[in-house]
């Protein structure tokens, strides 16, 4: 009989978290959700601006107190947290109710940030991990999609009743997150204080791996902005009909399940030749999208972009997990996090001003980030990065 792993234990339940937490069936009417509750659009984008400023703030406690708690505890609490959220989303009428719910909801994910990742890096094996990452994300978007189909079928009529289900998938969340095991660790020094500092200094040494950071940020916000955003002002521009959409939007969740073959291609290209390629082709398909107004063309653009994103995402998680070289993978990971997020401040501004401007300088905007990204790591090949490993 096979020797009993507790950590495959952690990939099964926290892949598992991943489907229940995407199942967030009021998610194609949340922004009407909370105007039907009392809320005008000026107090949602405030709402939003105070989420990130305290998102941002509790990013690296939070990563080192999970180094201190454990990520196992870590976990149990965010969950808990989460569904709470959940509890509160559902019951909230006006500001204040809705105001706490996404506060809730920002010290959760500023808790989970890195910590998921270290928590399935660690139980996987080596040769498993880029797989179990592309699962993870894969089944993430699964529910997404999922939630998506039966929020036409049977909530569409009553919004309650979305918000009340989606409670339910994450107290099923919370329950499975009681039954993770807690990873060995590497030794930390019996002395816990300057944990940032040593962190920091440890980035701080690494130029390349401030490049590769830098690469991941260009090409993820990129992504991000013309898939989410710019990608409607797309199909608008390219007079493709509005009752088309939500077909689109289903068909870009299904290619988003395709990264579960990251590994395969990885495996097939090396890791070097597949970072350059995914986000070259990222910066082909902005690139694209600017000089066209063909609808078929358009969908295509997209459709590439999201496939990339998709099929990067497990790989990027795997290489950033392997960077971590100090004790406090928890903390390192957040600050990783931290790097991603101003660097997402300072894209946000620039796409949001062009598109002000011209759709099409965007996307060529767009497609000069992934072109950018695409150089920098082809300048982390030297010895001693994770693309030479």
């Amino acid at each position: 009989m096979p020797k009993y792993n507790p950590f495959n234990r952690n990939i099964f339940c926290l892949c598992t978290v991943s489907l229940l937490q995407g199942l967030v069936f009021y998610g194609p009417i949340a922004t009407l959700y909370r105007k039907s509750s009392g809320l005008s659009m000026e107090q949602i984008a405030l709402i939003e601006s105070c989420s990130l400023l305290l998102s941002l703030l509790l990013e690296m406690p939070w990563g080192i107190a999970a180094d201190r708690i454990g990520y196992k505890n870590t976990m149990v609490v965010c969950c808990c947290l989460f569904f709470l959220s959940k509890v509160v989303f559902w019951q909230a009428h006006g500001f204040p109710a809705f105001l706490i719910e996404r506060l809730m909801l920002s010290v959760v994910l500023s808790g989970l940030s890195g910590v998921d990742s270290a928590l399935l890096y660690l139980s996987a094996s080596p040769q498993s991990r880029q797989k179990v990452f592309s699962l993870y994300e894969a089944l993430g978007t699964a529910g997404l999609l999922t939630a998506s189909l039966l929020f036409s079928l049977c909530f569409s009529e009553d919004h309650r009743r979305a918000a009340f289900w989606t409670m339910i998938a994450y107290g099923a969340a919370m329950v499975l997150s009681f039954f993770l095991t807690e990873p060995p660790h590497p030794p930390r020094s019996s002395e816990e204080k300057g944990v940032l500092g040593k962190v920091i200094l440890s980035i701080v040494k690494r130029p390349r791996l401030l490049l590769l950071l830098l690469a991941f940020a260009l090409f993820q916000e990129t992504r991000q902005t013309v898939t989410v955003f710019l990608n409607q002002l797309q199909y608008q521009r390219a007079g493709v009909s509005e009752d088309l959409w939500g077909v689109i939007l289903g068909g870009m969740q299904l290619l988003g399940l395709l990264g579960i073959f990251s590994e395969e291609l990885t495996r097939f290209l090396g890791e070097r030749a597949s970072l350059l390629f995914l986000t070259g082709a990222g910066g082909l398909s902005c690139l694209m999208l600017a000089q066209t107004a063909s609808p078929i063309l358009s969908v295509l653009g997209v459709a590439a972009l999201t496939l990339s994103g998709s099929l990067l995402s497990p790989l990027q998680s795997v290489l950033q997990n392997r960077e971590v070289l100090t004790p406090y993978r928890a903390a390192e990971l957040s600050v990783y996090a931290m790097i991603l997020d101003s660097a997402a401040v300072f894209t946000n501004l620039v796409f949001g001003r062009a598109a002000d401007l011209s759709l099409p300088l965007a996307f060529r905007i767009g497609g000069g980030f992934c072109l950018f990204a695409c150089l920098l790591l082809g300048c982390c090949k030297s010895k001693g990065t994770p693309l030479s490993r």
